[in-house]
């Protein structure tokens, strides 16, 4: 994707959609800030191409070769940050799996049948028992509520 010389400011808000890109050209923009979270899901992306003042997005820590070339920074083969090599990998709940989720961003997803906060409840949501309790406290409160303003009510 050549986004290049497109007199850029900041990253475009369309970029989230183009998730499935392998190279993205972004030289020759005046971008001040290249914030992670503008490559949130691109987990595709293998050769990226920012200006020369800005940093690779996860640092270069997240790429397997950063080099400068005139005035471009060119960010290449990005690592998966779950892999334990080289570095300690990503601190995932125990009932939970480390995926990579863009450069330098990782997600951690639940194992089965684990869900909710760092994955600490198992099995699935009790909805009959949620639902039985909230029936029973509306049809206690509607009752009371009949049943005390009934006698504010006019009788023809």
């Amino acid at each position: 994707l050549d986004l290049s010389n497109c007199s850029l400011r900041s990253t475009p808000p369309g970029l989230a959609e183009a998730v499935a890109v392998l190279v993205l050209d972004l030289t020759e923009n005046p971008l001040t800030t290249l914030p992670n979270s503008s490559f949130l899901g691109f987990t595709h992306l293998q050769h990226l191409a920012v200006p020369l003042p800005l940093e690779c997005p996860g640092g270069s820590s997240a790429w397997e070769e950063v080099t400068t070339r005139g005035s471009s920074r060119l960010c290449q083969g990005q690592r998966n940050p779950c892999n334990g090599s080289g570095e300690l990998a990503w601190p995932c709940p125990e009932n939970a799996a480390c995926a990579p989720d863009g450069p330098g961003l990782v997600q951690c997803l639940c194992n089965s049948p684990f869900h909710g906060y760092k994955c600490l409840r198992e099995g699935t949501f009790p909805v009959l028992l949620f639902c039985g309790i909230l029936g029973a406290v509306t049809l206690a409160l509607s009752l009371l509520l009949w049943g005390t303003q009934r006698r504010k009510a006019k009788t023809p």
